[in-house]
């Protein structure tokens, strides 16, 4: 443990981050899970909207780096693209 004052208030800070930045990355799985599953439904635009909102937001915020979130958004589309198209 630190025995700087400053450093002690930096411990603090970083466990408060840490436990919002787990909070906003496992909503954001969930958002995409939702979305997959939604996949060839009528919800799925809307399932899809909230998952690329919720994951640029946590880009802006500083959660996730903005490539990882472009990535994370392409990949979605793609899956979701494979997984509403009719089987032929």
């Amino acid at each position: 443990m630190a025995n700087i004052k400053s450093q002690m208030k930096r411990i603090r800070q970083n466990e408060r981050r840490r436990v919002r930045n787990k909070a906003v990355r496992s909503e954001l799985k969930t958002r995409e899970k939702n979305a997959l599953l939604a996949a060839g439904t009528e919800d799925e635009a809307t399932a899809l909207q909230i998952a690329q909102k919720r994951m640029d937001k946590a880009a802006s915020k500083g959660v996730i780096h903005k490539n990882a979130a472009a990535r994370r958004k392409s990949r979605l589309m793609r899956r979701v693209a494979r997984a509403g198209a009719p089987e032929s």
